[in-house]
């Protein structure tokens, strides 16, 4: 994995830019896995691959997904902000063999107005907003 750039923000968060092995993960994966944690414990959701790719930023440290239901994400990012996603992809060449996955994690909020729920929403007719995750933390798997 190449090396991550660390931009400091107000808070003490540091931005990562996703880049070499993982940003070619998340341009071929077909599916994103994104995690949060609520009162019930771990929960799981998940995006199509094309989605992620549809909404790039200028900013490789931030990641923004069309939010349709994820109720439950909604309200476990509201206690804790904190979100995991993992990727994968068989197109991509991994350490041991063909196949390469990522984890990246970060802060996540949903946000139903404003410049990027905006930004979804003329992408997809059918999204509230969009589920925006500040990129703390990128590690290869497989």
């Amino acid at each position: 994995m190449g090396s991550n750039h660390l931009i400091p923000v107000t808070g003490g968060i540091n931005i990562v830019q996703i880049e070499g092995k993982c940003k070619e993960v998340l341009d071929k994966t077909e599916w994103v896995a994104i995690a949060t944690c609520g009162d019930s414990g771990p929960h799981l959701v998940a995006t199509w691959g094309g989605y992620v790719k549809a909404l790039k930023t200028e900013d490789s440290g931030i990641i923004v997904i069309p939010a349709g239901f994820y109720n439950v994400t909604e309200d476990n990012l509201k206690k804790n902000n904190q979100v995991e996603l993992l990727a994968a992809s068989s197109k991509v060449q991994g350490t041991n063999g063909p196949g390469q996955g990522c984890s990246i994690s970060g802060k996540g909020e949903i946000q139903t107005s404003g410049k990027l729920a905006d930004m979804v929403k003329s992408k997809f007719s059918w999204a509230r907003g969009a589920l925006v995750i500040t990129v703390e933390k990128v590690n290869t798997q497989l």
